[in-house]
């Protein structure tokens, strides 16, 4: 028979195993169960700050696969590891998609308290600065979207200045071990330049202001044509739209100088009828 203090200390080795692969268990499932959920930070922890919102069922599937994939395919580029991701994704079937979508949801819930509460200890001050907030992002982002979108439908690129058009034909052979020492070595040889050295650029880049505005007026007047006015200039907005006020404003004085002589005729003869009835009354009395 063993000894006894042996048993004991075999019991507890055996104990303290138990416990071991019990916590590893309950830890792994654990890992299965939020392995679906952001990876990322998706809430603030910060009363003071705003909390941000989670992301999408889709976006945790990118977020989940993008890191596996990138170590098993170190020589394929991130943008093509995310198409790929995309494309099974597309593929998946409702059931497969489901955990994404539903840590998805149990997340937002949580961002609609947290949110709340956040609303909740703003000033007045602090809302209004907000909202300026707000309309200055959506403003650049609408400011964005609308230069992709002409550069799209092909709107010529602006006039380069003289130094840019050195800087471009002398870059290659420029001195530097990268873009930005090679621009600072360029730009010291275009301040050491003479006057009649720079002509020449100069008179590039004027003719490349012509070649901008011939070609700029053109395109706008297709966007115009096909009915694109949102992607006109600003300053091309603005010179329209007073056009079209001084022409209305020339339309109600010609107008008005129509009228004129009608209105002046009507006065005459209510005068002149005025004058006769004031006469005859006169006569009876």
């Amino acid at each position: 028979m063993a000894p006894f203090g042996l048993v004991t200390a075999s019991v507890s080795l055996l104990a303290k195993s138990f416990n071991f692969f019990t916590c590893t268990n309950t830890l792994a499932r654990v890992v299965v169960r939020t392995s679906y959920r952001n990876q990322v930070k998706c809430l603030s922890t910060q009363a003071s700050e705003r909390p941000k919102k989670p992301l999408n069922g889709y976006m945790r599937y990118v977020m989940q696969q993008k890191p596996i994939l990138a170590s098993q395919n170190p020589d394929v580029k991130i943008i093509d590891i995310v198409s790929k991701i995309a494309q099974e994704w597309r593929v998946m079937k409702p059931e497969q998609k489901q955990p994404y979508e539903d840590a998805f949801l149990l997340d937002n819930e949580q961002f609609k308290k947290e949110l709340q509460r956040y609303k909740d200890q703003l000033t007045p001050a602090q809302i209004e600065q907000q909202v300026i907030e707000k309309r200055d992002r959506l403003a650049r982002r609408k400011a964005i979207r609308k230069k992709r979108e002409a550069t799209t439908m092909g709107k010529p690129k602006r006039p380069r200045s003289a130094f840019n058009i050195y800087m471009s034909e002398h870059f290659e052979e420029a001195k530097g071990e990268n873009t930005q020492a090679k621009m600072k070595t360029l730009y010291d040889q275009w301040r050491n330049l003479f006057g009649n050295q720079k002509q020449v650029y100069t008179q590039l880049a004027e003719d490349d202001k012509i070649r901008y505005k011939n070609e700029i007026k053109s395109w706008e007047e297709h966007m115009m044509e096909i009915g694109r006015n949102d992607l006109l200039r600003d300053k091309t907005i603005s010179s329209q739209k007073r056009q079209a006020a001084q022409a209305e404003k020339a339309k109600i004085k010609k107008k008005v100088k129509k009228l004129t002589p009608k209105a002046k005729s009507r006065t005459a003869k209510k005068t002149k009828s005025t004058v006769a009835k004031a006469a005859k009354k006169t006569k009876k009395t």
